[in-house]
C-alpha cells in the first residue's frame, strides 16, 4: 500500500500529461485546423475545448481577426500613359482555415506576399483603364469597390476573405507633376476665355438692343412731337382763319403791326422803301399822305 502512495503523484502527473496533450484550447479570436501525419482531418473548430490524440494529430491556430496589409507605396500607369505613385492597404482575414494552411501553410507574411501580388495586378489593371481625372474623382469610390470584389475573388483560393481595399493616396511624380498642372491650367484658361467671349458677345448684344430700343423710342418720340406740333399748325391755322374771317381789317392790321414790330424793334437797322408802298398803309392819313 505504501509502494503505490510512492507511485501515485507520479500517476496523476502522467495522467493530467495525458490529458492535457489529448486536449486544446480555441480562443474566441482564433480558428483550428486537426492534422494526423500532416494530412488535415479537421477544420474551422469553433471556439471551447476539442480534443486530439497525442503524438498523432497537431493542431494549427490560427488568427481569424480583421488583419491590416499595409504595402509600400507602388507606381503605376494611367490610360494616358502617366504615372502615379498609389499608397494603398488591404483588409482581410482568415475564411477557410484548411485552405489557407494548404495555400500559405499558415503564413501570415506568404499570405501578406500573395495578397500583394493578386491586389497590385488588379490596381495596375483599374489604373490603366482610366485617366489621372477619374483616379482621383468621385471615380476612385468605385473603382475601390470595384477591387474589393475582384480581390476577393481572387484570394478565395488562399482562403481568406479580402474585407475592403482602400487607396490612402495618390501621389504624382514630379516629372508628371508639372506637366498635369500646366495642363490643368491651360484647360482653366481655356475655360475662362470662353467665358470671357460669352460674356463679351452677351454685353454686345445688350448694347445693340438698347441702341435699338433707344432708336425705336426717339423716333417714336418724333413722330409724336411732329404729329402734336402738326395739330397744333393746324388749330392755330383754323384759329387764324377764323379770326380773320370775323374782322379781316383788324387781322390785316394786327399782322401789320407784328411786322413793324419785328422791323423796328432790334434797331440799327436800315430799309429803302417807297413811302407810298403797302407797308406804310396804315402809317397814312385818310387823305392817303404820310403822317
Amino acid at each position: 500500500m505504501d509502494r503505490y502512495k510512492t507511485f501515485l503523484p507520479a500517476i496523476l502527473a502522467a495522467l493530467i500529461l495525458l490529458v492535457w496533450s489529448s486536449t486544446f484550447i480555441v480562443n474566441e479570436w482564433q480558428t483550428a485546423i486537426k492534422l494526423r501525419l500532416g494530412e488535415i482531418i479537421g477544420s474551422d473548430y469553433p471556439p471551447g475545448l476539442h480534443f486530439k490524440i497525442p503524438l498523432l494529430n497537431d493542431i494549427k491556430l490560427f488568427d481569424r481577426r480583421i488583419q491590416t496589409l499595409d504595402s509600400s507605396p507602388q507606381r503605376y500607369l494611367t490610360v494616358e500613359q502617366k504615372a502615379v505613385i498609389v499608397d494603398s492597404y488591404v483588409k482581410w482575414r482568415v475564411a477557410d482555415p484548411a485552405q489557407y494552411f494548404r495555400s500559405t501553410s499558415g503564413s501570415a507574411s506568404r499570405t501578406s506576399k500573395l495578397l500583394s501580388e493578386r491586389i497590385g495586378g488588379s490596381l495596375r489593371e483599374e489604373f490603366g483603364r482610366r485617366t489621372i481625372q477619374e483616379v482621383v474623382s468621385e471615380d476612385r469610390v468605385e473603382m475601390m469597390a470595384d477591387l474589393t470584389k475582384k480581390a476577393d475573388l481572387q484570394a478565395n483560393a488562399l482562403g481568406v476573405e479580402v474585407i475592403d481595399v482602400r487607396i490612402k493616396k495618390i501621389d504624382l511624380p514630379p516629372e508628371v507633376s508639372e506637366s498635369v498642372y500646366m495642363r490643368m491650367r491651360a484647360e482653366r484658361e481655356r475655360v475662362a476665355s470662353d467665358l470671357r467671349a460669352k460674356g463679351k458677345e452677351a454685353g454686345e448684344r445688350i448694347r445693340a438692343d438698347a441702341d435699338r430700343q433707344r432708336t425705336v423710342t426717339l423716333a417714336d418720340a418724333y413722330k409724336e412731337s411732329e404729329l402734336a406740333r402738326g395739330e397744333g399748325d393746324a388749330k392755330a391755322t383754323d384759329i387764324y382763319a377764323a379770326a380773320y374771317s370775323a374782322d379781316p381789317d383788324f387781322y390785316a392790321f394786327y399782322r401789320s403791326l407784328n411786322a413793324y414790330r419785328g422791323a423796328f424793334g432790334a434797331g440799327g437797322d436800315m430799309m429803302v422803301l417807297q413811302p407810298e408802298s403797302e407797308f406804310f398803309r396804315f402809317f397814312r392819313n385818310q387823305a392817303g399822305k404820310p403822317q
